[in-house]
């Protein structure tokens, strides 16, 4: 039985929940066929049809990202779309998967790294997690990976500066960890005290890891 005919665009809403529930039900059957339906529809010629299965997909990840990990290569394709809600929703699809699909996502690094420099608020999240899950699988990755991630924390505004510093902590290495706590301070200045408080959980997790 098809699946697709579940998401909102064809029950009428324009909320995520129906998206949602389908996502549930989908990871929790571990539903193959279904999930094939879902990706293929991808490409669908209607953008509300390809936005609800792009949202189905990573509901899908956040609770079982190994049932969408075989579909890396249609995320990265998606992240040259001219629609910018396919580029986000795949960033967000990638960061997922990306511990479990770096040699997949290092084939494409390029792009993953403009889309990020380049990209929304959700993109630049969902891109520096996706570029430290990467660099953290892989030396020669995280040489070329990691300076680039610092610079993002340099030149981000003040509120971004604690979401990406703990988005990077996997790729933090006994290496790197002197040019991570340089970048850190010089912007310590610039936080409010709510942002200050979320930095220092942060630093309080680097910790923790080296212990």
């Amino acid at each position: 039985m098809s699946v697709l005919g579940k998401i909102a665009y064809y029950q009428g809403q324009r909320d995520e929940v129906p998206n949602q529930v389908l996502a549930v039900e989908l990871a929790q059957t571990k539903n193959t066929v279904g999930i094939r339906e879902i990706v293929n529809n991808l490409e669908n010629k209607n953008n509300n049809i390809r936005s609800d299965c792009l949202k189905v997909l990573y509901e899908i990840g956040y609770i079982d990202p190994s049932l969408i990990a075989g579909n890396v290569n249609e995320f990265l394709k998606l992240l040259n779309s001219k629609d910018n809600r396919m580029v986000w929703g795949a960033m967000i699809g990638l960061g997922l998967i990306a511990s479990q699909c770096s040699k997949d996502i290092w084939n494409s690094i390029d792009d993953v790294i403009r889309v990020t420099e380049s990209g929304t608020v959700i993109t630049k999240v969902w891109g520096m997690r996706t570029l430290a899950e990467v660099a953290a699988k892989d030396s020669f990755y995280k040489q070329k990976i990691f300076p680039i991630l610092i610079k993002q924390i340099q030149s981000c505004i003040p509120r971004d500066v604690p979401t990406h510093s703990a988005s990077i902590l996997c790729a933090v290495d006994h290496e790197n960890e002197a040019a991570f706590m340089a970048v850190i301070n010089s912007r310590v200045a610039e936080l409010n005290s709510a942002q200050l408080a979320r930095l220092k959980k942060v630093l309080k997790k680097l910790e923790q890891i080296k212990e």
